[in-house]
């Protein structure tokens, strides 16, 4: 499925950890493709209430809480800067969507990173 929602389509997922040798560039990719789907996921699935895209966006934390030790294997981990941007992500996504009103700690409130 591909995204219809333009601003998302137009969207430079995750710039701060591409541009951070820190993170390895095939690690940030995964980070994205879990961020892309979770965006194909909001527009299959259409999410009318916070309950509803919560469990989205919790499923796509999870998702990416499990990549922790993967980047810890290659000499990263996702500390201030990842969280930072990420968080970021997920807020725009939300946001593009029409969850204007949304807590960005509810929306990853699963996270370990």
């Amino acid at each position: 499925m591909s995204i219809t929602n333009e601003s998302v389509k137009n969207y430079d997922f995750l710039t701060g950890m591409y541009q951070d040798d820190y993170f390895p560039d095939f690690l940030v990719d995964k980070v994205k493709a879990i961020l892309v789907g979770l965006c194909e996921k909001i527009e299959a699935q259409a999410p009318v209430s916070s309950e509803e895209l919560f469990k989205l966006t919790h499923a796509a934390t999870e998702s990416i809480n499990e990549l922790e030790e993967e980047f810890e294997e290659n000499d990263s981990e996702l500390e201030t800067g990842a969280r930072e941007v990420m968080a970021e992500n997920f807020d725009f996504i939300v946001k593009a969507y029409g969850f204007d009103q949304v807590d960005i700690e509810d929306v990853i409130a699963p996270r370990e990173w």
